[in-house]
């Protein structure tokens, strides 16, 4: 049975995407880069923000220090800061609210696992904080997905055997690092049906089998 479910946290419950992007482009337009995409972003899901950064860098054709490389990915970092200023709870994704609720109804523990140091800011800016039990982010860690620490923090800290939780995600990365440890998958988002998860929505709004995934 499952006891305990853990949310990645941009794509899932909250959407945050268009900020990143913005803060990304921030950045590329002030290093000289005028090609980074949307499409480009796309590459930087679930990834480490210096994953993310080296993304950025790719399109340029410059060589930089690591000293510099981390002075970049900290001004966006404050470029996102300053945009996640505005963020309310009209950033939260359909159904997720209620998804928590029923969860916790049914006795279930929630986490959070994100790569994103911001995290817990944006928890609690969109107010879905009092729904969590337990956040596991980017401050928690050293290593990005599909590397499976984020989640194997997140049930620590909820008490839980790891095959006795559910990731919730919507990236392959992160169905990936879920397996890795044989926790239980349910992806979500508008490729759920190619991350090869277990279970498999469009999101958390979708008539999903919540009695069957948490009784498998």
């Amino acid at each position: 049975m499952i006891h305990g479910v853990i949310f990645d946290l941009d794509g899932v419950l909250v959407s945050t995407d268009e900020l990143h992007f913005k803060a990304w482009k921030m950045l590329a337009e002030e290093l000289g880069i005028d090609r980074f995409t949307k499409e480009d972003n796309k590459k930087q899901k679930g990834v480490s923000r210096m994953e993310s950064l080296e993304v950025v860098l790719s399109k340029g054709n410059k060589k930089y220090t690591q000293e510099e490389k981390e002075e970049f990915a900290e001004r966006k970092n404050n470029y996102y800061k300053e945009l996640l200023g505005e963020l309310d709870e009209q950033a939260i994704l359909p159904g997720a609210v209620e998804c928590l609720k029923m969860l916790k109804s049914k006795g279930i523990l929630i986490g959070v696992g994100s790569v994103s140091r911001n995290a817990p800011l944006i928890l609690e800016k969109t107010g879905i904080l009092p729904y969590i039990d337990k956040v596991s982010c980017g401050l928690d860690i050293t290593r990005s997905k599909p590397d499976p620490e984020v989640f194997e923090v997140a049930a620590n800290k909820l008490g839980l055997n790891f095959e006795d939780c559910l990731v919730v995600e919507d990236s392959l990365v992160g169905i990936v690092a879920g397996k890795e440890i044989h926790m239980k998958t349910l992806g979500v988002g508008p490729e759920h049906a190619q991350l090869r998860a277990d279970y498999a929505a469009p999101g958390l709004a979708a008539d999903i089998d919540w009695k069957g995934i948490l009784g498998a």
